[in-house]
């Protein structure tokens, strides 16, 4: 028997493009055919990845709608500025075609409704690529709460922490589409890294729900001021620059399971990369940036319980819950977790393209896509109203509590 191989076009071409389009060279399951980007530079450079993997080129395109009249492409990959993200999604879905969407946040909510609606009307299957909710840490813990070793989760709590100033400060020299983002908005503007987990873990969309939001934004563009008017600034002409984006935002989103969730970013001032995973139950604790899975029938809560003088003995401690890993992680070779972020891009892809393959729900669906995205409009109007609450639309418009569970990895049981 012949194994289905997906042929696939990428639509942008730049940085992050080409690093998706690696991966996908490397995935057994799927097969470039296409690529399209306004740059011929970037059409250039991708197709030596290409050839050098296939021997041969492959089909350019520098207006993405010739690609999706292109009959021998099967899926699209989408990994272009934010602000395209939407519509082009929208009419490759109306095409017909599979389609994963790299993660931004939205611009409205309107932009959200109508990826659901669209879905809804053609049925075409759509994939948001949120690659941490592929990493080992995150689906460690989710795997955890599965087999009740948290017990009922109280409460979560993840971050961007991304010292992100001289890329967004090149964003005219480089093309890069955050540098308008942090001149015109102040929003939660990049929620999806550390929600998306969160949201899996919490059954959100299948059995749980989003709430309301509430955000506040320390003072406007005082750090990326301060960071343009240094010599590490690449772009003299924004010296002067204004900026309303907000160096940190905190978000806090209350869930109809009595969960709470607090998101942080920040991305304009001094700090190292976190995301700052952390689930927090009745019977134990997940901490990603210091390795700690604190369970109360694993420990003696009185020494925990003293503090500093013995968290040391829990740092660390993660490797022993690694019967609870799913497969994908105690199978994952070298080379594979050298194909983007540590292995997360080539498990988030393989998942995408086995789903084309065996005719099964995309595991990040547009319900959680629209979801995730509609925090960033969301979280803009609560800040502009001084940290307001704001209601989360429930894209599903009530299936949630009907909804199956559906996970993006099948967990190990273990009691």
């Amino acid at each position: 028997m012949v194994k289905k191989i997906v042929k696939v076009g990428i639509i942008g071409l730049g940085c992050r493009g080409r690093s998706l389009l690696n991966t996908v060279l490397c995935c057994g399951e799927a097969k470039v055919v296409a690529i399209c980007d306004l740059s011929e530079k970037y059409l250039s450079l991708s197709q030596d990845l290409i050839k050098k993997q296939y021997g041969y080129n492959v089909k350019e395109y520098q207006n993405y709608k010739d690609m999706l009249s292109d009959n021998n492409v099967e899926a699209i990959i989408i990994a272009t500025s934010w602000n395209k993200h939407v519509d082009m999604a929208v009419e490759t879905m109306r095409c017909g075609k599979y389609v994963a969407v790299e993660v931004a946040g939205g611009y409205d909510i309107e932009d959200c409704w109508k990826l659901v609606r669209t879905y809804e009307e053609t049925t075409t299957p759509i994939m948001f690529l949120e690659n941490c909710c592929y990493d080992k840490f995150e689906l460690l813990a989710t795997s955890l709460e599965r087999s009740g070793k948290l017990g009922k989760v109280i409460y979560c709590h993840g971050a961007y922490s991304h010292d992100l100033r001289e890329e967004i400060l090149g964003g005219n020299i480089n093309y890069h589409y955050r540098l308008k983002n942090y001149i015109m908005r102040n929003c939660e503007n990049y929620p999806t890294h550390e929600l998306g987990p969160i949201s899996k873990l919490l059954k959100i969309n299948r059995g749980n729900k989003f709430i309301s939001l509430t955000s506040v934004a320390t003072m406007p563009g005082i750090g990326l001021r301060e960071f343009a008017s240094s010599d590490r600034n690449p772009d003299k002409t924004l010296q002067n620059q204004l900026f309303l984006q907000g160096d940190v935002v905190v978000t806090t989103i209350t869930c109809a399971g009595g969960e709470v969730i607090t998101l942080k970013l920040n991305t304009t001032l001094p700090c190292t990369y976190s995301r700052e995973f952390m689930v927090q139950g009745t019977k134990g604790y997940c901490q990603a940036d210091t390795n700690i899975v604190a369970l109360e029938d694993k420990m003696n809560m009185h020494e925990f319980y003293d503090g500093i003088r013995t968290t040391e003995k829990y740092l660390n401690c993660a490797n022993e819950y690694n019967e609870f890993l799913p497969d994908i992680w105690k199978n994952i070779t070298e080379k594979e977790q050298e194909l983007g972020h540590g292995g997360m891009d080539y498990l988030e892809l393989k998942s995408f393209f086995e789903a084309i393959i065996n005719g099964k729900e995309m595991p990040i669906d547009v319900y959680d896509m629209a979801a995730w995205m509609a925090i960033t409009p969301l979280s803009e109007q609560s800040i502009s109203h001084g940290g307001m609450p704001q209601a989360i639309p429930d894209f599903t418009r009530g299936q949630w509590m009907y909804r199956a569970n559906l996970d993006v990895v099948d967990f190990p049981s273990v009691k």
